[in-house]
Formats: structure tokens, C-alpha cells, sequence
């Protein structure tokens, strides 16, 4: 099922971690998703399941694509579970598929992609059922509306039922239930509201999972109120049926040769897609994981670079003060090894960076920028189009990413990598990203579902360094 919310902060993430808390203390295999670009709610997920939380965006990627992942990943386990995204219907007026596959895409109106991207979207292709959780915590009567025209907005969407959350007595439930009752829409779950009930967030979103030394006594406790708070009889038909797509072909056979890319992965750094690195590793890259806080050098034999987003403003302290890995990346790169960096990464290369409080961190050094923390957040899907062609990218190649993040950068580079607009008409276009050596480093994140040439293109340098090296 997807658990879907009327809007965002409703507290559909807080119910998933539930449902998933219970489902894995009954030993369960459960396979959880995420609607969109999100990379720590996602954490959450797989902390709880012990498997990776696929992401499912056709923006970044196709509706093909989400297909094919949901029913590759279903295969072999009892549950599946899907977050959604923002609102039922919160997604993009987007024609970005054509054919057969446009068709399938199509929103409420048939053909518009009103809602492209969004829980709404990925129920009608997957043909999943909905779960709406509704927060009570100003409504009573008005539920009634809510529901209902959620439920028929679209009549491709099934909404089989509600979760009221933050309901505030017995006396507002009643309330609730009598205007929701002339609707037959049934409630799975009644969630009173939880003051102490919270996960610690900042300015990104919530703190990820490794930042938190306690989080099994807080999933102990999600367990324990999916529990005793859903209508598990309601609830379980609903999660063990499963629609019935085919299954994607196996992935071709890997070259003989596994070049070593190194994976920057610790607190600092630790926003990836999953199918990210498996894409790399079906194309037989051998993945090894080391950490620029607390490792002195890079793997031996890396052959490639690869840093995800992550925090490395809050951590740049500790980053600046190992010197001797930021000398071993940036030489690294000047000896022409292939190096990706999105986000986070490409603060990390930059000269410095500046954090919250305005405190000055040297880095890397290999970018002649400084990134500086500020208030604004930078967020949505972008269109990139290639300026020019370098080792991943041919001049006038268009990809789909996302932006998330609060810092800047004080120097421009005079070619950027792309020319960025998002997904309205008439939008402003602006250049981003940096390439210099074998270095491709933006801000946009990308999910290699979408641009497997990138990734084949990144591979396939990898593989060029590493017979450089055992040449040498």
C-alpha cells in the first residue's frame, strides 16, 4: 500500500516508520519505497527493514523505470510499503514521457500530467491502493470534506482508507467519526497526538540515522503504537496483496575488470541512491567505502571518486582538520583520476567552506570557490542541458536532477557543466557546476535510472585510470 497525506508535515513519515517498526518485530521481510528525491527519510527506512528504500521518481527517472524497480525489489518479501510524497496530488504539470508510456502517465485530466511525480502518479501506474493520513489537529466536521474529495478527486486513484493523526480526545475521535461515517470510508488507525513522540530535525530535514544513538528505543515505541492504534484486520489484506508486473530482465554480464571506485560514506556524506551504486556495480565497478573524517587516504588502487551529498557543513571542522585526506583526493584529481561530487561533495572540494555561524573551514582546494552556508534553500527538479562536452557529458545533453541546499557558492565557474531551468514554462535559466581534469561536481543530484550513460560514462573512465595505474 502507499501511505499518502492530505499535505506535507501531516506525519505520513511518522506512521511509515510505524507500520514498518511492527511489521520487521514480527520478523517480517518488508521491502519499503519512497516517493520523489528524498535521501533521509529513505535512511530511516532501511535502518528499520535491514534492505534499501528504493526511491520512486519518474521525474529523475521514467515511469518505466519505477515500474521495473517496484517489481524487481518486491520479489521474495511478505510486505510492501510505499512513503509517498508532499500531498496526494503534489506534483509537476510535466509532459515528460511521450508514446505508450506518456499515456500511462497521464494525471486526472487523461493526458495533462497535472500531477507528475507525485503519490497520486505512482498509485495510478503501479495500481497500488491508498492510505490517506489526515492531521486532525484543526479539524473536526471539515474531515468529512477532506476525505472525500481525496477519495474522488480522481477516480483512477483508490483510496481505501483514512489514519487520523493528532487527534487531541475521545471527544474530537467522536467528532471525526460521525462526519467521516455517511462517507463508508473505513479508518485504519487512530493516532492521538504524541508530544514526545519526535525526531530531531534541522535545516535539511530530519537529523539522519547515524547521528542518532538512540534509535531503537524510538522505533521500539513506533512499533508499539502501530500496535495498538491500526486496525491490523483492515490494514493486512491490503499489504500482502501486490499488483502483478513484470519482472525486469537480468542485468548483462559485468567486463572482467572491476577498476576500484572509492565511496566517500560516513556522517559527512551519506546521500546516495541505492540504485545508484548498484548500477555501478552491475557495470563492474568494485565499490569500497572510506571516510574523509576519519580516513587518512584514499583506498589503495581507487581508480575513481565518488562523493554523494550529505553534511559536510556541520562536520567541516573535523573535515578541515585532516589534512592529509584532503591533500590525498585533491592530488588524486590533479593526476586525472575520475571524480563525481553532487551537493555536498562539491562543497567538500571547493577552497573552504563557511559554515552557519560564519567560521571559515579549508577543504579540498581543487574548485577556486567557497562555499558559504545561507539561509535560503534552494529546491526542486531541474532540467540540465550540457554547455559543453567533457568525460560524462555530450554538449546539448539534457538530464533531469534535483536541487537541495542551503549554501552558495561566492565564484561562478566562466564555463559551467550545465544551463539549469526547472520544470515551468519561461523559467530562469542559469549555469551550475564545475569541470575541470576528470572532475564533474555540481549541486545537482541525479539518479542513475535516469542517465545510465552517465554512469556508464564514469565507468568506463574508471576503468581507462585503472589500466593507467597497473601500467605505471
Amino acid at each position: 500500500m502507499i501511505i499518502a497525506g492530505d499535505r506535507s508535515g501531516t506525519g505520513k513519515t511518522t506512521i511509515t516508520l510505524a507500520l514498518l517498526a511492527f511489521l520487521r518485530k514480527k520478523s517480517a521481510h518488508v521491502q519499503s519505497f519512497k516517493v520523489g528525491p528524498d535521501y533521509i527519510d529513505s535512511m530511516f527506512h532501511s535502518y528499520i527493514t535491514g534492505r534499501p528504500c528504493r526511491n520512486l521518481d519518474p521525474i529523475l527517472t521514467s515511469v518505466s523505470y519505477v515500474k521495473s524497480c517496484f517489481a524487481k525489489h518486491c520479489q521474495g518479501v511478505d510486505y510492501g510499503v510505499i512513503e509517498g510524497v508532499m500531498g496526494l496530488f503534489d506534483g509537476v504539470p510535466l509532459e515528460k514521457a511521450g508514446g505508450t508510456e506518456g499515456q500511462e502517465a497521464g494525471g486526472a485530466t487523461g493526458g495533462l500530467y497535472q500531477d507528475y511525480g507525485s503519490t497520486a502518479h505512482i498509485a495510478r501506474i503501479l495500481g497500488i491502493p491508498v492510505v490517506l493520513v489526515i492531521d486532525c489537529s484543526r479539524l473536526s466536521g471539515s474531515v468529512a470534506a477532506i476525505a472525500h474529495g481525496y477519495s474522488y478527486l480522481d477516480p483512477n486513484i483508490n483510496v481505501v482508507g483514512v489514519i487520523l493523526n493528532r487527534v487531541g480526545s475521545d471527544r474530537h475521535l467522536t467528532l471525526l467519526e460521525t462526519a467521516l461515517k455517511p462517507l463508508n470510508i473505513p479508518i485504519f488507525g487512530v493516532i492521538y497526538r504524541q508530544e514526545t513522540l519526535t525526531i530531531p530535525d534541522r535545516h535539511l530535514g530530519l537529523v539522519p540515522t547515524q547521528e542518532l544513538p538512540e534509535l531503537d528505543r524510538l522505533f521500539d515505541r513506533l512499533a508499539h503504537l502501530a500496535q495498538t492504534c491500526f486496525n491490523w484486520e483492515q490494514l493486512h489484506p491490503y499489504l500482502t496483496h501486490s499488483p502483478r508486473l513484470p519482472v525486469p530482465p537480468s542485468p548483462r554480464p559485468p567486463v572482467p575488470q572491476s577498476p576500484k571506485i572509492a565511496i566517500a560514506k560516513d556522517k559527512a556524506f551519506n546521500f546516495y541512491y541505492p540504485d545508484n551504486l548498484e548500477i555501478l556495480q552491475q557495470l563492474g565497478a568494485k565499490l569500497c567505502y572510506w571516510s574523509p573524517l576519519e580516513d587518512e587516504n584514499l583506498p589503495k588502487d581507487t581508480a575513481g571518486l565518488y562523493f554523494g551529498g550529505g553534511f559536510p557543513e556541520m562536520f567541516a571542522e573535523a573535515l578541515s582538520s585532516n589534512t592529509k585526506a584532503l591533500h590525498s583526493v585533491k592530488q588524486g584529481i590533479i593526476k586525472g583520476m575520475p571524480t563525481y561530487a553532487e551537493c555536498g561533495g562539491l562543497m567538500y572540494l571547493c577552497e573552504e567552506i563557511v559554515d552557519f555561524e560564519g567560521k571559515s573551514w579549508p577543504m579540498v582546494g581543487i574548485l577556486p570557490t567557497t562555499a558559504k552556508m545561507v539561509k535560503k534553500l534552494t529546491l526542486g527538479y531541474r532540467q540540465a542541458i550540457a554547455t559543453g562536452s567533457n568525460f560524462l557529458l555530450n554538449q546539448g545533453e539534457t538530464i533531469w536532477g534535483h536541487e537541495f541546499h542551503r549554501s552558495e557558492l561566492t565564484i561562478l565557474p566562466e564555463q559551467p557543466l550545465y544551463n539549469l531551468s526547472s520544470w515551468q514554462k519561461n523559467s530562469l535559466i542559469y549555469g551550475e557546476g564545475w569541470h575541470c581534469y576528470h572532475l564533474h561536481a555540481s549541486y545537482l543530484h541525479l539518479h542513475f535510472g535516469g542517465c545510465p550513460q552517465i554512469a556508464e560514462k564514469f565507468f568506463r573512465s574508471t576503468l581507462d585510470f585503472s589500466r593507467d595505474l597497473a601500467l605505471d
